[in-house]
């Protein structure tokens, strides 16, 4: 399809919605063919009882019609439920277009670690948060993925390795959509660590000689009781076998059930979860990381689509045992015994693959989650991954959380010269917002997605933010002494990281009177500076101003400002040269009634 994303998805939805209309309308048809065949079918049913009306062979019409029209009828639901998947698929899409989307995804909040050094700051996890645009992933491997991504920064050469294979995936729609449509249901459903940590688990049952003595067993139950009754020969046969089958289970049940129960997995989900691989096998992909990640997927012998659906085939059985109308020929058959010797020779064989599996699904999806971002943002560039730094050169640099129409972007250079800005401004004025682009957008990059800015050229940087610290009634914690642990746990963090830091420190050391702010702030940013750091701190107070002067040429001042438009203050977000000239706590006082 040609045309903005927009357009494509619109109508793609309509093509989807139409679909599942014409789907609806025939399984309505189909249904109301059924009723009338089972209809039909009574009434010869009431001829065929009364004598020399009709002879049986007659019910041989509507039941081959009933069970054909049931197989239809299957299929067309079937096919209405795709249909609805992916018109859901699309409504996300337009949504995440226009910045309709906050509320509606996955938020990712189990990966937010309150220690990170700038999930919280940065709004990497929650509602309306940069994990909740991204994801696209429909398995918890996939989430997992691009949450590690997002938390730590990839080396050049990864980040490169995944832009391309972004640009790739992000015109194809068709493959992201097929990934989304067939795992629409799987993240509720599969445990990928749990079945992980089965499949390369020590095995329980050796899958030996024992096989062939169940098999053999479940096979003389079935002969003996066929005989019985067919009156060949009285129960006596039967009861033995039975009772030798009885023998054999005790022996392995409790490390059978030990195995059965590793594995209780919805045999649904696990479908779901070889069919993503089956769509993924068959794909041509150019990209050199997307052809590693195929070549997981791959195997001389048995490809991993086809042995993970002998595993939900094997969870499927186990789960109709519990069926109280089977369970007796389950028990004619041995059936929870074999199951559990099946189940250890595809962990022999396959258990030490299933890891490399998941990952490759996982790292697909992730792909595909920044692959429909930058389809769904194509202003948004690139960046260029330096070798050498710390450097962070931004062009037309905005926060991608933010509405296109209401992003003011911004230059921010820092590395090139000066290490740190020192950003000034009055309350209100863009300050934090600028911070927040800064660290977002940084994260976007070395994870290798594009970005919200007109270009951006970075060196892999280690990010560290003090800029949501909270106080702790329950720890005795003040606001001020959380801060200083933050500020310390940064500091600690430049000093051993293996990456330079990006420091972004929001109204540094705010608790405290001003002289201690000043002299604290100044030596601590002076040695961040002295480690090779490079970052950013704003505050209101002026007096802090001075220490870009005192750190020059490594440091240099900017601000923010705003102006009256009669008793209305007003923004212009557009980050200035120098130190800041007025404040505006005065005046939002007034605005808001207050007299001062």
């Amino acid at each position: 399809m040609t045309g903005s994303p927009s357009e494509v998805y619109s109508l793609a939805l309509e093509e989807r919605l139409s679909l599942v209309e014409g789907s609806r309308r025939l399984s309505a048809r189909i249904a109301y063919l059924r009723l009338v065949v089972a209809l039909v079918g009574a009434a010869l049913v009431g001829s065929v009882l009364v004598p020399r009306v009709l002879s049986w062979p007659w019910l041989l019409a509507p039941v081959a019609v009933f069970a054909i029209a049931a197989r239809i009828h299957d299929r067309v639901l079937r096919r209405q439920s795709r249909a609805e998947r992916g018109a859901r698929f699309y409504e996300r899409g337009l949504a995440r277009i226009h910045d309709r989307w906050a509320g509606g995804g996955s938020a990712g909040e189990e990966h937010l670690d309150p220690r990170h050094p700038y999930a919280s700051d940065l709004d990497l996890f929650g509602r309306a948060s940069l994990f909740e645009l991204l994801s696209t992933a429909r398995t918890r491997s996939g989430e997992k993925t691009l949450a590690s991504w997002l938390l730590s920064p990839a080396r050049p050469d990864e980040v490169r390795a995944r832009q391309e294979a972004v640009r790739e995936l992000r015109s194809r729609l068709d493959l992201r959509e097929d990934l989304s449509v067939l795992g629409e249901d799987v993240r509720s459903g599969v445990d990928t660590d749990g079945l992980i940590a089965w499949a390369s688990a020590p095995p329980v049952l050796e899958a030996g000689l024992q096989v062939g003595v169940g098999a053999a067993l479940a096979l003389v139950n079935v002969t003996t009781l066929a005989l019985f009754l067919a009156a060949v020969h009285g129960s006596g046969p039967f009861l033995l076998a039975s009772a030798a089958s009885a023998v054999f289970v005790r022996v392995y049940r409790r490390r059978a059930l030990q195995v059965l129960r590793a594995v209780e997995r919805p045999a649904a989900e696990l479908r779901i979860l070889a069919e993503t691989l089956k769509r993924l096998e068959r794909e041509s992909l150019r990209a050199p990381l997307l052809e590693r990640l195929a070549a997981a997927l791959r195997d001389a012998m048995t490809p991993a689509s086809r042995r993970i659906a002998q595993l939900a085939r094997l969870s499927e059985w186990n789960e109709s045992r519990r069926n109280q109308i089977f369970a007796p020929v389950a028990s004619l058959f041995l059936l929870g015994t074999q199951l559990a010797f099946a189940l250890e020779r595809f962990r022999a064989a396959s258990g030490g693959s299933v890891k490399r599996w998941v990952d490759a699904v996982g790292a697909m999806e992730a792909l595909g989650s920044l692959a429909a971002f930058a389809y769904e943002h194509p202003e948004d560039p690139f960046p260029e991954i330096l070798e050498r730094g710390p450097a962070f050169d931004a062009r037309g640099l905005g926060h991608p959380l933010l509405p296109i129409g209401r992003s003011v972007r911004n230059d921010v250079t820092m590395g090139n010269g000066a290490h740190l800005l020192m950003v000034s401004g009055s309350n209100m004025s863009g300050k934090s917002t600028l911070l927040r682009s800064v660290g977002v957008n940084t994260v976007l990059a070395l994870a290798g997605a594009p970005v919200r800015a007109s270009s951006l050229r970075l060196s892999p940087v280690q990010v560290g933010a003090c800029m949501r610290v909270q106080d702790s009634l329950a720890e005795g914690t003040s606001h001020f002494y959380a801060e200083i642990q933050r500020l310390r746990d940064l500091v600690d963090l430049g000093q051993r990281g293996e990456l330079p830091l990006l420091f972004l420190l929001d109204e540094i050391l705010h608790g405290t009177n001003s002289h201690d702010r000043r002299v604290g702030a100044e030596a601590l940013v002076r040695g961040l500076l002295d480690r090779g750091a490079i970052g950013l701190v704003t505050t209101h107070d002026l007096a802090l101003a001075g220490i870009a002067e005192d750190l020059a040429p490594r440091a240099i001042n900017v601000h923010f400002e705003d102006h009256l438009e009669g008793d209305r203050i007003v923004f212009d977000y557009r980050l200035k040269p120098g130190v800041v000239k007025k404040g505006n706590a005065l005046a939002l006082m007034r605005a808001i009634g207050l007299d001062v």
